[in-house]
């Protein structure tokens, strides 16, 4: 008689898939400890798989240094791989800084194979900030032919060193590449 029959436990039934988890903001990393420690206590290791909070690599350039470190891709969010039963979803839902499980009403949802492909691709990404500068954000040309003139940020270069903005010209929206040393970030 397998060990799990004895315990009165009986097999997982289904497999483990992911589900996003709402927190509070700035709560995903104590989500996460206290929900591993709530499931090694409960030993629902077997239910609850894995936690996760996904981290995307960085590289800051500012005033020419380059500062590497993680950072959280989704803000409030948890990803749980598990098998949704009663149990289950009584401890994610009552963990604390849980605010509810992304679906229609209360129902959790779980993300498609393609979704979270998705989500692992863009965490191997590695994403360059420049100066505090992000794509969307609008700049100042300090420097230059194009110099006193604003812009967007469309695009930044993989190494961090050139971006490309929009800037109004010739009465439409004009793409132009530029070094970060030429720009500055518009209050």
């Amino acid at each position: 008689m397998p060990d799990d029959e004895m315990q009165g436990r009986p097999e997982p039934q289904g497999k483990p898939e992911w589900y996003v988890v709402h927190t509070y903001s700035g709560y995903e990393n104590k989500v996460k400890m206290d929900l591993e420690k709530t499931v090694a206590n409960r030993h629902l290791e077997d239910k609850i798989v894995e936690v996760v909070v996904p981290l995307q690599k960085v590289t800051e350039l500012k005033n020419g240094a380059k500062k590497e470190g993680l950072r959280k891709m989704f803000p409030g969010y948890v990803l749980v791989r598990m098998i949704k039963n009663e149990d289950t979803w009584y401890v994610v839902r009552n963990t604390r800084g849980v605010t509810g499980f992304v679906g229609p009403g209360s129902e959790p949802v779980p993300l498609s194979d393609a979704e979270y492909a998705s989500l692992c691709q863009k965490e191997d990404d590695e994403e360059v900030l420049v100066s505090g500068i992000e794509v969307g954000d609008a700049v100042e040309i300090i420097a230059g032919i194009y110099q006193g003139n604003t812009g967007v940020v469309k695009s930044i270069s993989k190494d961090g060193r050139t971006l490309t903005i929009t800037m109004g010209m010739f009465s439409r929206e004009t793409p132009v590449e530029l070094s970060v040393d030429d720009v500055r970030a518009v209050q």
